[in-house]
C-alpha cells in the first residue's frame, strides 16, 4: 500500500489533494468527479466530502487502489 505523507507544516491534507498527490487522479477536476459520484472509500465507508480532512492513519481507496495517509 502507498503511503501519502501529510506535509511537516500542515496539520490535515483534503482528500482530493491526497489522491492527487497519491497519483490516482490526475487533477483536482478529476478528483472531484469520482468522490462526488461516490467512488472514493476512507477507512471502507464511501465519502463524497472532496474537502474531507485527513489527519493521518486514514485509508483512501478508490479504483482497486489504496493509499494510508501518514502524518
Amino acid at each position: 500500500m502507498e503511503i501519502v505523507n501529510i506535509r511537516e507544516n500542515d496539520e490535515f491534507i483534503k482528500l482530493g489533494q491526497a489522491m492527487k498527490k497519491a497519483g490516482m487522479v490526475g487533477s483536482g477536476v478529476d478528483a472531484k468527479m469520482v468522490i462526488q459520484d461516490g467512488l472514493v472509500k476512507v477507512n471502507g465507508e464511501v465519502d463524497t466530502r472532496r474537502g474531507r480532512k485527513l489527519f493521518g492513519g486514514e485509508v483512501v481507496e478508490y479504483n482497486g487502489e489504496s493509499f494510508q495517509v501518514e502524518k
